[in-house]
């Protein structure tokens, strides 16, 4: 992996998961320089997998979502590596004491962008519950474009 694939936003910055920071989530420790309600559940589930797949912390892996000011990790963000078909999916989740600031819809313009560079990825996609309309909503702010839904599902897609 490349560390030195840290991504900077107006506010935020995402960089890799550090192995510490897993360790900590898997084993219910709390560090320092997290907002107080990280880890949500998505953080654990998503640290659980890390820990057994350490290859989806490569370039264009999962990372930690921090803000640049206070430096406190407030959510992740991560793509389910390898495309399939040049089509890779993105998953994000923001805390909710920093819900509402636009942080999730940041932090996926910006590792859509990073994603887009790797050549054999064309397109990134994502699914919202239709029962979520933040998510929907940060998914359209983030330049995600309608695809397909189902009757619980909306999936997006860049163009």
């Amino acid at each position: 992996m490349s560390s030195s694939t840290i991504l900077t936003t107006d506010r935020l910055v995402l960089r890799p998961w550090a192995t510490g920071e897993i360790a900590a989530v898997l084993g219910g420790e709390r560090l320092e320089h997290w907002a107080d309600d990280f880890p949500a559940e998505g953080d654990r589930v998503i640290a659980g997998i890390l820990a057994e797949q350490p290859e989806l912390l490569g370039d264009h892996g999962h990372r930690v979502i921090a803000e640049r000011e206070s430096g406190r990790v407030v959510g992740s963000i991560g793509l389910f590596w390898p495309p399939a078909e040049g089509a890779i999916e993105i998953g994000y989740g923001v805390v909710p004491s920093r819900r509402g600031r636009g942080y999730a819809s940041e932090a996926t313009r910006a590792l859509v962008a990073h994603a887009l560079t790797a050549p054999e990825v064309h397109a990134v996609t994502a699914t919202a519950e239709l029962s979520n309309p933040a998510s929907i909503r940060v998914l359209e702010k983030a330049g995600l474009r309608w695809w397909s839904a189902d009757g619980e599902t909306v999936r997006y897609r860049t163009a």
